[in-house]
């Protein structure tokens, strides 16, 4: 299968380029225009592959986009180029209306023009697999779990541009007849995270004995899924999704967000221990704005179905992570020293 994948140096997304290329043996376009989070490292991999192919590309120009699908031929296109930080969306919200919302757009216009040429079973085969985020349902109380079918109630500008993307994705498909697949999946974690989120950020400043942030009182609640995990789960829904589907990834792994950071010390302290326990760096600071209270995804239809499951609990995704962290300084002290040291984002103001 040849499979166009936007954002592919990404976290999530160099983990799909990973899966499809080094273990299904598929073909991949990674189109990714290697904003700040994105490290081509993350694919390096994958060059010696022979079916692996890089355009550095930004997906709202729609000549380049269209001429990628004239030129590569895909099967498939899985879309996961996006600004995803929240705290960033609060301070800087046009990028995300930009990428997010204008971006997809393109693409699934790209992927229409490029359809239309197409004949017979090719036509019929084709995917849009579009990947979200549990964000765009809004807050959960203390009970219950999104499901396919939960409505949207978007808190944050993050949320709102992926909440507009899924809605002309599927509006594409009901309108155009594009192959479209919506994913929704709860928060990732794993090797290769960019160092603004929780669990990366917490892991860097504990192994450097500085504090460790957390909003509010830390009781925020998210559901934990370990990124390998999530890939397998894209490529499913790309192969035996039905078309105008959605289906929702999640880890079956609620934590508090303190607890989150309170295993990391514990780890790090085992790991590597200072003089003093690293649960004395914790700091509670100013929460979020629109900090949503908990987020929990219901992923029968996906198990059902695709015959997806999660398969690493996030004891040991979380173990696995702080070791990688711990084995690959290289990757991870330029993006430290260079681009992000772990300065507070998001403040309303700023």
């Amino acid at each position: 299968m040849r499979v166009i994948i936007t954002g592919g140096c990404g976290f999530i997304g160099s983990a799909v380029c990973r899966h499809i290329v080094g273990d299904l043996g598929w073909t991949a376009l990674n189109v990714d225009s290697l904003t700040y989070a994105a490290n081509p490292a993350n694919v390096a991999e994958l060059e010696a592959s022979g079916r692996y192919e890089f355009l550095k590309a930004d997906i709202c120009d729609a000549g380049v986009m269209r001429q990628a699908f004239h030129d590569f031929r895909p099967d498939a296109i899985i879309h996961l180029a996006a600004e995803s930080h929240v705290d960033r969306s609060i301070t800087g919200s046009a990028a995300f209306i930009q990428t997010n919302i204008v971006g997809t757009h393109v693409l699934l216009e790209a992927a229409r023009a490029y359809c239309a040429d197409l004949e017979g079973e090719s036509r019929r085969a084709f995917r849009f697999i579009h990947v979200s985020t549990d964000e765009v349902y809004g807050s959960l109380g203390p009970t219950g779990l999104f499901t396919e079918t939960t409505a949207y109630d978007p808190r944050s500008p993050y949320s709102a541009s992926k909440a507009a993307s899924d809605h002309l994705v599927s509006a594409w498909h009901e309108t155009y007849g594009l192959q479209t697949v919506i994913t929704n999946c709860s928060n990732n974690y794993g090797p290769y995270h960019f160092p603004e989120k929780l669990i990366p950020l917490v892991i860097l400043n504990a192994l450097e004995g500085k504090p460790l942030p957390v909003y509010g009182d830390g009781s925020n609640v998210r559901d934990w899924l370990f990124v390998e995990d999530h890939a397998k789960g894209i490529a499913l829904a790309l192969v035996r999704g039905a078309p105008g589907e959605k289906y929702n990834f999640g880890g079956r792994a609620e934590r508090r967000n303190l607890e989150v950071v309170e295993a990391i010390c514990d780890i790090l302290d085992a790991a590597r221990p200072l003089n003093h326990a690293r649960r004395e760096l914790i700091t509670f600071v100013t929460d979020r704005p629109g900090h949503d209270a908990r987020y929990a995804i219901d992923s029968t239809k996906a198990e059902r179905e695709l015959g997806w499951s999660s398969s690493v609990t996030f004891e040991e995704g979380l173990g696995r992570t702080v070791h990688w962290y711990l084995a690959n300084e290289s990757w991870w002290r330029p993006l430290r020293d260079g681009v992000y040291s772990g300065d507070r984002l998001g403040l309303v103001g700023t």
